[in-house]
């Protein structure tokens, strides 16, 4: 079981089972939406999420036509990215956990959009787009 939480507390959840694939996203969206240079998810299945508090305050924005972004709506923390096309998952940002997630990014993607003050300092596989 993995913990996590919103910046304010308020929006509190649990993963309870195996995080997918972790990628560091560099899309101009997800650089907006985390304030960074890049945003870091894993996948997780619907199933073994569990929102132990904070319901009511998790704000949710349609980025695109698939994709919605949840964000906790007293913090601001980024908390989901959610694909329409993929019901039983979805991306966590893996800044909102309180705990070792137990996997590691394993590649950066949308490279070809990443921020031009920023330098890639890792040697893990790079990807123009989503690979």
């Amino acid at each position: 079981m993995i913990k996590g939480s919103c910046l304010c507390g308020t929006v509190r959840y649990e993963v309870r089972g195996a995080l997918g694939p972790a990628s560091h996203c560099h899309c101009s969206m997800c650089r907006k939406a985390h304030g960074a240079a890049f945003g870091t998810y894993a996948r997780v299945r619907r199933n073994d999420f569990v929102l132990l508090s904070g319901a009511q305050d998790i704000v949710s924005y349609q980025s695109s036509p698939e994709v919605a972004r949840t964000f906790c709506g007293r913090c601001g923390s980024t908390l989901q990215f959610i694909r329409v096309t993929r019901p039983d998952s979805f991306s966590l940002a893996l800044g909102t956990l309180d705990d070792d997630p137990g996997v590691r990014p394993s590649m950066h993607i949308f490279v070809r959009d990443k921020a031009p003050w920023a330098d890639i300092g890792d040697e893990l596989p790079r990807h123009a787009g989503r690979p």
